[in-house]
């Protein structure tokens, strides 16, 4: 598997959207979270959505009784307020995309009958980029607990800078690595839009409100350029961080998988044009030619 080809478009998005879909809010990841997100990209926040609206979203879905977009719940204030501007969820969103992101315009339901025989193919969604910049996130909100026999999501940490085409990747079974998205009900997890991911068989009836395992699915946007304005620890060592994502060895030749996440960060970091990979054991392999705005103030002689 090879990493992704480099991107040579321009480094500041450009807002595109009406002034009355932005949001803005605190972030909630620091510099160890985004590079987290970074490596694995995807983060998990189990339970963040209070019971009163999971029980709204199930009823909800239930009454449209369709995989297909549910009409208007984009638009809807409790849903809007309770899940797209989660105060967690969102705030790490704000960390990844910078202030004023654009909340998702659709929703669209991943509703599977329970208990289901069949499986997803591992696949990334149409439209997917091959590139480190983080132009917008694919969001995913279990309004019902999910366990491991209700077909949850897996995930394979890493493989959003793996470029391969559909074809190519559908047939694979179990891979080695993968992180099952099994939860509380309220959970929402982040994503890179070109991360691997697939729906696991379902062996189990349902075992709460609906007889449907639901996973709604939705895309905010970056509407700014990048910069470091998440939550700062002005102590954070980028010399000595490890930006392997899990299971680099498996997936990746020789640290590319950690040259690949330090080039996102960089680039999330607003300092891209500071980055050069010079090669062998340079950043973010270690110290020498880390860009100087990801200095330490307290190393400098």
């Amino acid at each position: 598997m090879t990493p992704k080809a480099d991107d040579q478009s321009s480094p500041a998005a450009t807002p595109f959207v009406r002034g009355d879909t932005l949001h803005d809010c605190p972030p909630t990841l620091d510099d160890q979270g985004v590079i987290d997100f970074c490596r694995d990209g995807f983060v998990i926040f189990p339970g963040v959505v209070p019971d009163e609206i999971n029980s709204k979203a199930i009823d909800y879905v239930d009454n449209i009784d369709s995989n297909l977009t549910p009409p208007d719940l984009a638009h809807t204030d409790w849903f809007v307020d309770g899940v797209l501007k989660n105060p967690q969820a969102a705030g790490a969103v704000r960390a990844l995309l910078g202030r004023d992101f654009a909340l998702p315009v659709r929703i669209h339901n991943h509703r599977g009958p329970l208990p289901a025989s069949n499986q997803g193919g591992w696949h990334r969604d149409g439209g997917a980029l091959y590139t480190h910049r983080v132009e917008y996130l694919q969001v995913f909100y279990y309004p019902e607990a999910c366990t491991d026999e209700m077909g949850p999501t897996e995930v394979l940490p890493g493989s959003h800078f793996v470029r391969t085409k559909h074809n190519m990747m559908s047939h694979y079974g179990k891979i080695a690595g993968t992180v099952s998205t099994a939860c509380v009900a309220g959970t929402i997890f982040l994503t890179a839009f070109s991360i691997w991911h697939r729906r696991t068989r379902a062996t189990s009836g349902p075992t709460g409100k609906s007889k449907f395992r639901n996973l709604l699915k939705y895309t905010y946007w970056r509407t700014t350029a990048p910069k470091r304005d998440w939550i700062i620890d002005p102590a954070f060592d980028f010399a000595g961080i490890d930006f392997s994502p899990t299971g680099d060895r498996a997936l990746f030749e020789q640290s590319q998988g950690a040259i690949a996440a330090g080039k996102m960060f960089a680039w999330l970091s607003g300092v891209q044009e500071q980055y050069i990979k010079r090669g062998g054991p340079s950043w973010p392999l270690g110290p020498v030619g880390m860009p100087p705005a990801l200095e330490n103030p307290t190393d400098q002689p």
